[in-house]
């Protein structure tokens, strides 16, 4: 683009406005790009990006084709669920050209052995004393968290903690308030602060945590750092049919297609669950077994030392 100057050699108001203007729009497509770019990478539908960010998809359609003016707070929404640093998104550099997030994407596609070795090259202190006896149970909803969570506690007598609940005490308000006040990013916000009070007032314990925590990095990393964790996993058909034996209808609620996206969602944080320590399946299992297993998981790998 050819620059207007005055006599003196001085760039004009109106050449700097159309730079800028095109500096603009060059950031706009450059941050569409690599949001369709970054959720292909994961497999992921739009429409499933859209519920777990909670952007429309036909502002994420516009954005992706370089169309959308997305706020700050919303794309932030949109980078943490595709488990990407906002940055990453905005920056001139391109990311995929970037040897830290090759290294990240080498770290998270690598067997649990050999992200606990580098873990414990980059972490001095041992990772059994930073998790002390510290138990997290994750998994999307209709896994079983909160019962067999609530049982463990009992059985190992130790305390059981739903995050949520420390959350709505912090709030003083329901969860769904705190989403319908704050939004995502406020929730997320309140979640990562009430995860680290747990760490500083719980050696010992039973946490179930809420099934997207997983797709907030440096949560959960916290998570992952300071807590001994076990995905509970079961089908689909199960998580949707547990859901509904609870009383809630709004899964399927004048919503087609409520099973498909619940297999989308599956799909997509799979590699995110599998992070954890450990796994547990609980499809087709009482409650009866799945706690006498869970109990014998806990124990064959020493979590309460």
């Amino acid at each position: 683009m050819t620059e207007i100057t005055n006599f003196r050699g001085e760039a004009t108001p109106q050449s700097q406005a159309t730079r800028v203007e095109a500096e603009v729009a060059a950031l706009i497509q450059r941050v569409g790009e690599r949001v369709r770019r970054a959720r292909e990478r994961r497999g992921i539908p739009r429409r499933v990006l859209s519920d777990i960010s909670g952007v429309s998809p036909r502002y994420l359609a516009q954005l992706e084709a370089g169309e959308g003016n997305i706020s700050i707070g919303l794309l932030q929404r949109v980078a943490s669920a595709l488990d990407h640093r906002i940055e990453w998104l905005i920056g001139e550099e391109d990311p995929w050209n970037s040897e830290a997030l090759r290294v990240a994407d080498m770290f998270r596609s690598s067997s649990s052995d050999v992200q606990q070795a580098i873990l414990r090259q980059l972490n001095p202190e041992p990772a059994e004393t930073l998790r002390a006896r510290r138990i997290c149970l994750l998994g999307l909803r209709g896994a079983g968290k909160s019962t067999l969570g609530a049982l463990a506690g009992q059985a190992l007598n130790i305390p059981f903690v739903e995050l949520n609940g420390e959350i709505e005490e912090q709030a003083g308000m329901p969860v769904d308030e705190v989403m319908a006040l704050y939004g995502q990013e406020g929730y997320r916000k309140l979640e990562a602060q009430a995860i680290s009070r747990i760490i500083a007032t719980h050696d010992s314990m039973v946490l179930a945590v809420a099934g997207g925590i997983v797709a907030e990095p440096e949560t959960y990393n916290l998570l992952l750092g300071h807590f001994h964790t076990i995905w509970l996993k079961t089908s689909p058909d199960e998580h949707m049919s547990r859901v509904r034996a609870q009383g809630d209808e709004r899964p399927m609620s004048g919503n087609p297609e409520a099973m498909e996206q619940l297999r989308s969602i599956l799909t997509s944080r799979e590699t995110l669950y599998a992070r954890a320590q450990a796994q547990l399946d609980t499809s087709g299992r009482s409650v009866e077994t799945s706690l006498a297993q869970l109990l014998a998981l806990i124990e064959d790998r020493k979590f309460l030392g």
